[in-house]
């Protein structure tokens, strides 16, 4: 999963690889504008810890926050769907 802080992919580069309960810890950052799915299926929460409105992505490029259904780009944690 890479995460970017522009839309169209610009600005700085995140990858994660994992689970991540408080993207502001990990990322100095909450704020999301585009990402790429490389593989797999991940939820974005609003808040930390997995709490608030969820957004699913499926593999794929997502130009904007817009693209995965959010109103503006603040993400407060990630998880990765493991099972299916």
């Amino acid at each position: 999963l890479s995460l970017y802080e522009r839309t169209e992919f610009g600005g700085q580069m995140m990858d994660l690889m994992e689970n991540c309960p408080s993207v502001m810890d990990r990322f100095h950052t909450n704020d999301i504008f585009s990402c790429k799915v490389k593989e797999g299926n991940w939820l974005f929460y609003e808040h930390p810890n997995y709490k608030g409105r969820m957004f699913y992505l499926r593999p794929g490029q997502y130009r904007s926050f817009s693209d995965w259904g959010a109103m503006n780009a603040r993400i407060g944690s990630i998880r990765r769907i493991t099972d299916f």
